[in-house]
């Protein structure tokens, strides 16, 4: 087994070699994990990955079985108190009673030095919801709810775990730009999601997941690069003779990133990099002929890249099913 890598000193949650088991199945195995002050970092995986007890693990809700973790340089377990001062969550079965109104739940969860409640619920955008029980709330103001809530004691580190599960794509969109604002203000934000667009349009830094593992990390372009496959372009050039359409071949071949080239009577596939997406584009609008109407791109995104990690033979499928595959995301 390796040896964990050393700790990050700089780092607001630090963790090494993080392992737990419930019943005997082993759920986090030899975890190691670092996020720094402001970023905005997301964990992703398949079913069963175990991402939601490492989060439970670091808040302190569940105690390891082996490994250490430090948050703000504290160790949770031991250090309860201060670190969950320090810590705003929403997690993924949060709930209240049907009868509470929001302005009640504001004022029961807010500390001595707590925000001012009015202001936050503005930002959100749910002050005009404050008499309003919680049974009335759409999926979307629950959720909002749920960040002034965790913001409310000026927490430096806020953890969400599926913060957008079950929402519409309109209230997606706003509880996104919620986050959004976190990242404004520095705050660091650890972020549990099976979206994969919402991880790539909110994380700094993504951290791939399987059987307690971590698959790999980074930014999630670094990601796609790696793991997504090719940008494929298709489309029909007009009737030419062969001549022109060896022309037109040649000259997509010499483009930067391509990797290959094909041509099936007058349809056109390009493969390469996401970079040949511009190339094309530019090389289709500067020809004299109109732009090919059956023009159609297929862009590597991170589903793609994580798909590739769960399926890689080389990683480690001890605990991997097919159901893991086919479900992305979800409790645990």
């Amino acid at each position: 087994m390796n040896e964990p890598a050393p700790r990050d000193a700089d780092a607001v949650v630090s963790v090494r070699g993080l392992s737990k088991s419930y019943g005997g199945k082993l759920v986090l195995d030899s975890f190691d994990m670092d996020i720094q002050a402001g970023e905005v970092v997301g964990l992703i995986g398949a079913n069963g990955a175990g991402k939601t007890t490492a989060v439970e693990c670091i808040q302190g809700l569940r105690r390891q079985d082996a490994g250490t973790i430090r948050v703000f340089d504290l160790d949770p377990t031991r250090e309860a108190q201060r670190v969950r001062s320090q810590i705003g969550s929403q997690l993924q079965d949060s709930g209240l009673p049907d009868r509470m109104r929001v302005s009640e739940a504001v004022a029961l969860f807010a500390g001595p030095d707590a925000t001012n409640p009015a202001t936050l619920m503005e930002q959100f955008g749910i002050a005009h919801r404050a008499r309003a029980p919680f049974a009335g709330l759409s999926g979307g103001e629950r959720q909002r709810l749920f960040l002034v809530l965790a913001l409310l004691n000026r927490p430096r580190l806020v953890i969400l775990d599926e913060l957008t599960q079950g929402l519409d794509p309109a209230a997606r969109r706003g509880v996104w730009a919620a986050v959004e604002q976190l990242r404004q203000t520095g705050v660091t934000v650890l972020l549990v999601t099976h979206e994969l667009s919402e991880a790539e349009a909110l994380c700094d830094r993504v951290i791939a997941m399987r059987a307690g593992r971590v698959l790999d990390q980074g930014r999630p372009a670094e990601l796609i690069d790696r793991h997504a496959g090719q940008a494929i372009i298709r489309f029909t050039l007009p009737a030419s003779d062969d001549h022109a359409a060896a022309a037109a071949l040649q000259q997509l071949n010499r483009m930067p990133e391509v990797q290959s080239v094909t041509r099936a009577g007058s349809t056109i596939t390009v493969r390469g990099s996401r970079i040949v997406i511009a190339h094309v584009g530019a090389w289709l609008t500067a020809r004299p002929d109109p732009i090919p109407t059956d023009l159609d791109v297929h862009i590597p995104d991170l589903e793609s890249a994580l798909l590739t990690l769960l399926t890689d033979p080389s990683g480690d499928t001890t605990d991997k099913t097919p159901a893991d595959v086919a479900t992305i995301g979800g409790a645990r």
